[in-house]
């Protein structure tokens, strides 16, 4: 099968598409025929540097999380899925090629029928993400000021929307050239951050989301009401005290959680939580680029400069 593979960490020339053997699924797996996956913010990192994917050599050459196809072939203990299932979902590592073997009890789940293989693929890492901060650390309510910093991305995009489904007041910040679309998302409000500092304008949240890691808590916490909460993506050592002690913050909170992180179990529960939403329309696909498999160096190279609004998807 083909794959995109990396054997040294380094720019985007470090990509090599090539023919590597097909996994043949284990027992309680299924092996997925992939015509859809995508280059999130995380895949350029993991690229270009050593850390969680290893330090002296990458320990997982084929990078890639979310995942859309068919299954393929079954495992002999599978029960969830059979052959001929159109799925998606999302895994650490390895959605960079054609095939992939995932357990059934991986964060995998029945496409909706009402989505493409490429819509449906920009879904889950995006989604699952806003999900567990709005939902799970920020609790959100119906009728709240909800402010997302970083509207036009993968995470910012999706929260717009399930902030809307939530019922909540929603302001989008965003660039000049994003404002109108992150109002057709959803947002009540848009801030253009190249003219307007949200947080001297006066006006106060009760949840601030910042999904690109660009306001610090100290900035925001004067445009929280009492007993607001601040979400952050990319937390600092200090928000991480902060989020365990909240009197330090005094009494306006501080919001993390390592969504990619939870285990397979709470994941397969949300992505049953959003395909309602994409079902009942509440939650739309939002994609960028579309670039193939062979051109995978070219969506790093965009990627990486910090600038896509919603979803890079690979087409395999």
């Amino acid at each position: 099968m083909k794959a995109v593979v990396y054997t040294e960490f380094g720019p985007p020339g470090v990509l090599e598409l090539q023919d590597v053997e097909k996994p043949t699924p284990k027992d309680n797996e299924v092996r997925i025929r992939i015509y859809a996956t995508t280059v999130v913010k995380e895949d350029p990192d993991l690229r270009a540097k050593p850390g969680f994917n290893g330090f002296r050599r990458p320990r997982h050459p084929i990078l890639g999380q979310e995942l859309a196809g068919e299954v393929e072939a079954v495992g002999r203990d599978v029960t969830r899925f059979k052959p001929g299932d159109a799925v998606f979902g999302i895994d650490m590592f390895g959605a960079h090629a054609e095939y992939k073997c995932m357990p059934e009890t991986g964060a995998l789940a029945i496409k909706p029928a009402n989505m493409s293989y490429e819509e449906a693929v920009s879904v889950p890492n995006g989604a699952l993400t806003a999900l567990a901060f709005l939902r799970d650390k920020g609790n959100i309510q119906r009728g709240q000021a909800v402010l997302i910093n970083g509207a036009s991305g993968s995470v910012g995009s999706a929260a717009v929307q399930l902030a809307k489904a939530f019922g909540a007041q929603v302001t989008g910040v965003c660039s000049t050239t994003n404002l109108e679309w992150v109002k057709a998302l959803g947002a009540d409000n848009v801030i253009d951050y190249t003219q307007e500092d949200f947080t001297k304008s006066g006006e106060q949240f009760d949840i601030i989301f910042d999904t690109v890691g660009k306001r610090s808590f100290a900035e925001c916490k004067g445009s929280l009401v009492d007993n607001g909460i601040y979400l952050a993506t990319v937390p600092t050592p200090w928000m991480m005290l902060q989020a365990l002690w909240p009197a330090v913050a005094g009494g306006k909170r501080v919001g993390f959680t390592a969504a990619g992180l939870r285990p397979a179990g709470k994941k397969i529960q949300d992505l049953a939580v959003l395909i309602e939403l994409i079902e009942a329309g509440k939650l739309k696909a939002v994609i960028d680029r579309r670039y193939p498999l062979e051109k995978i160096a070219e969506a790093h190279s965009y990627v990486e400069k910090g600038h896509k609004k919603g979803n890079v998807v690979i087409t395999v």
